[in-house]
């Protein structure tokens, strides 16, 4: 009989073993390992670390460990597979350990430890250890190569990868593809394009990992037809090639042809989507809204058992939220749960709420969220903003910087905006007070916005502390902001100084630039600047003027008297002039009372708008201070008919964080005896200053008294007289109003700065004025 000797049988069970690990079959595993002690093999090194080879690669470190006690002869396979097992199971501090003990390290000791690193995101201290491998003489493989440079990638360390690039050389590894896919990689994400197209044009054998970097790296930066050439001229492509270039067309803008590329993957090619394709293939459906295509590839995920829970279901939120299908959106929410939505998916949801005007169920969703960062509490700040809830926006950030994470520049941009629209000088300096204590008051983009807030809320002298402050770092919004402010103020000739600043500082001004420009010409009536230029933006800049720079124009022309001049604009227009530019020409016809042209400017504007009320009131005034008291009869007859309701005129003002909002003859407010009582003094008092009515500012055909009681009690005059009694002495009175200033309120605020003392500052439709000692920073030009 023949007894097979030790080493057949060694051999025989390692071979059984490696079958074992192939099935997965731990059961079996644990068999044979019974089988050797046994047969009295356990005395096998070889065997043993088979086995012990197979316990690690089945997860089962705990009988790795205890065989490894038991062995009485340990290799350094023996170590490294220990190792092995616990840095698979990413128990990183017992792995260093046993590699701190192993007795003689080899390139595969170093390498595996590296790896584990790598494997947890633990990247420097991977190139640490590299580091510490070098020093010790030990000769990387190409396996602690790869890792080392996937480490520099996922970091971006260009000059350690340059190192190992070095030593890519030195060690003789360039031969090796892996290796070189590696390099590729790492110079693609470490910002060094140019090295990566060397070491491609360089490689004699390249696989298809090797076109996937490069066509990612053209995706990268946005070389989409360099990324396509590339793609064609693949022979072999894998999934990621695919995904390559569905994700970099989806994220470039390209969404059209990321559906044209996902329609070919599914129909030249036998490789199946995996969850990037569905994802981007369904982001691309969003930004679309193509709904039914969605809906299409939606069947199917589900026709192939795809997992819709994670970032495919989150996919298919966003898609159905940005295409119209908020309720199905709800509904995948309520199935998979709400502990599973992403914040892009939440979004999306608020977006498509937001679109409803019903911000009831995103909140509900919002509160349910259990990891709500920045972007998601933002995001709802948003909502609320673009729905006209500044105050709860103001609430939902004030409970955000008590429960929530620290905002960031996007929520600050945000909230400053509900500042702007809420014309709340407190609550704007609240939110610059939080910037302040989060460290983004020195970004930019958070110093544009709070130059803007102030201008809005009526502090120019705050934007332009905040403007100098970023002196060094000013870009070419900063100087628009500031601009756009001093124009918004009607301090036009040093918003032109500003401009002049801007283009000897080499920055390039845009459109909106010349929006600022163009309206600080308008506020001061500088026709022959604003002429120069409109000119120099049209043949120097190259900008093409949008409608916003033809109405500015014509307002500008019509401010001046030149109505027939800015007639004969309009007419020359490429483009189709707009209620805007219309309404400009009417309120200049009405002001130089030219009847023909401004009956012509109230027909073309009804085109555009017949609900315009005012374009009505406009015409029927212009009427009325031509004395043509019949005609504005007959255009306030035809509103009446036709169901036009004049916009009514308020104004408001903030009183210790509470809004006072009041109309002509207001007898609503608590306290409208006292603001009579104090509004019939002011009116006494100034009138004894020089003040004399304006009755012409009436234009009603009624008697002169009556005009003048009409006249007191304008909403912006109530205003004044309330916060007058409402607040300390010296006190500056901000008062908003959603007209345009009449001619008599305006030459009345101008006495009662001077009677009062007090700097009164007046927001209305088209600008800011600063009443001070008896006159206005507009110089009666508005």
């Amino acid at each position: 009989m023949n007894i097979p000797d030790p080493f057949s049988l060694s051999y025989h069970n390692s071979r059984l073993l490696q079958e074992s690990l192939k099935s997965n079959d731990l059961l079996a595993g644990k068999l044979f390992h019974a089988r050797i002690i046994k047969s009295g093999l356990h005395f096998s090194v070889i065997l043993l670390n088979n086995l012990m080879n197979f316990y690690s690669r089945t997860g089962c470190v705990s009988d790795a460990q205890l065989l490894f006690d038991e062995m009485p002869v340990k290799t350094i396979f023996t170590w490294n597979t220990l190792l092995s097992a616990y840095s698979r199971q990413a128990k990183m501090s017992e792995a260093t350990e046993i590699f701190r003990k192993i007795p003689n390290r080899d390139s595969v000791s170093w390498s595996t430890i590296i790896m584990g690193y790598n494997q947890l995101g633990r990247f420097e201290s991977a190139l640490k250890v590299f580091d510490k491998m070098i020093k010790e003489r030990v000769i990387p493989t190409q396996y602690t190569i790869t890792s080392v440079l996937a480490s520099c990638a996922a970091i971006k360390a260009l000059d350690i990868g340059r190192e190992v690039h070095s030593f890519v050389v030195k060690f003789g590894l360039s031969g090796y593809v892996s290796v070189v896919n590696s390099l590729l990689n790492m110079y693609a994400k470490s910002g060094d394009p140019m090295m990566t197209r060397v070491i491609f044009d360089r490689m004699e054998y390249r696989n298809t990992s090797s076109w996937n970097v490069m066509i990612s790296l053209h995706m990268q930066h946005g070389r989409v037809d360099l990324a396509r050439g590339q793609f064609e001229r693949m022979s072999e492509r894998d999934i990621v090639t695919w995904n390559s270039m569905i994700a970099g067309y989806n994220q470039h803008g390209h969404d059209f042809d990321a559906l044209c590329t996902f329609s070919n993957m599914l129909r030249d090619s036998l490789l199946l989507p995996d969850k990037f394709t569905f994802i981007n293939a369904l982001s691309a459906c969003a930004n679309l809204e193509m709904l039914k295509l969605g809906k299409q590839i939606h069947a199917r995920i589900a026709s192939t058992n795809f997992d819709t829970y994670g970032p495919v279901g989150n996919a298919l939120i966003s898609m159905y939220a940005k295409s119209g299908g908020v309720q199905i959106a709800q509904k995948i929410v309520e199935q998979s749960g709400i502990s599973r939505l992403d914040v892009i998916a939440f979004t999306s949801l608020l977006d498509g709420y937001v679109k409803l005007g019903d911000l009831k169920p995103a909140r509900q969703i919002f509160d349910s969220l259990k990891d709500r960062d920045v972007v998601a509490w933002t995001a709802m700040i948003v909502g609320y903003l673009q729905n006209g809830l500044n105050t709860d926006a103001v609430e939902h950030f004030r409970l955000m910087v008590r429960d929530g994470p620290k905002p960031n520049n996007f929520t600050l941009a945000a909230m400053l905006s509900v500042s702007s629209s809420l014309t709340s000088l407190n609550h704007g300096k609240e939110i610059h007070a939080s910037a302040i204590r989060t460290g983004q008051a020195s970004l930019v983009s958070v110093n544009n916005a709070l130059i803007t807030m102030y201008a809005r809320v009526g502090s120019i002298n705050c934007a332009r502390k905040v403007f100098n402050q970023i002196h060094w770092f000013r870009d070419v919004v900063s100087w628009t902001s500031m601009i756009m402010a001093l124009a918004q103020h009607g301090l036009g000739e040093e918003a032109l100084e500003h401009f002049e600043k801007l283009l000897a500082a080499g920055i390039k001004p845009d459109h909106i630039t010349y929006v600022g420009v163009l309206s600080a010409c308008t506020h001061v009536g500088l026709v022959e600047q604003g002429r120069r230029y409109y000119n120099m933006m049209k043949d120097f800049h190259k900008i093409e003027p949008t409608l916003s720079h033809y109405a500015l124009m014509v307002d500008l022309l019509g401010r001046a008297g030149l109505t027939q001049e800015a007639y004969d604009f309009i007419e020359k227009m490429p483009i189709e002039p707009d209620a805007v530019t219309w309404g400009s020409l009417l309120s200049s016809c009405k002001v130089y009372k030219n009847v023909e042209l401004g009956k012509v400017a109230a027909e073309r504007l009804l085109l555009i708008d017949p609900d315009n009320s005012g374009a009505y009131s406009a015409l029927a005034n212009l009427y009325s201070v031509c004395g043509k008291w019949d005609d504005a009869a007959k255009i306030r007859k035809l509103m009446k008919d036709e169901g036009v309701k004049k916009e009514q005129g308020i104004s408001w003002v903030q009183i210790k964080n509470k809004f006072h909002v009041f109309g002509a003859e207001d007898g609503l407010h608590p306290q409208k005896d006292e603001i009579y009582k104090m509004m019939a003094k002011i009116w006494e008092d100034i009138k004894k200053m020089g003040f004399v009515p304006d009755t012409e500012s009436v234009l009603h055909d009624l008697e002169e008294e009556v005009k003048e009681q009409m006249l007191r009690h304008h909403s912006e005059k109530l205003a004044i007289a309330f916060a007058l009694i409402s607040t300390p002495e010296n006190t500056t009175l901000r008062i908003m109003k959603n007209l345009r200033v009449c001619n008599d309120c305006h030459s009345a605020i101008k006495f009662i700065s001077k009677l009062s003392g007090r700097e009164i500052i007046v927001r209305d439709a088209t600008r800011f004025h600063h009443f001070k000692d008896g006159f206005c920073s507009c110089r009666d030009y508005w």
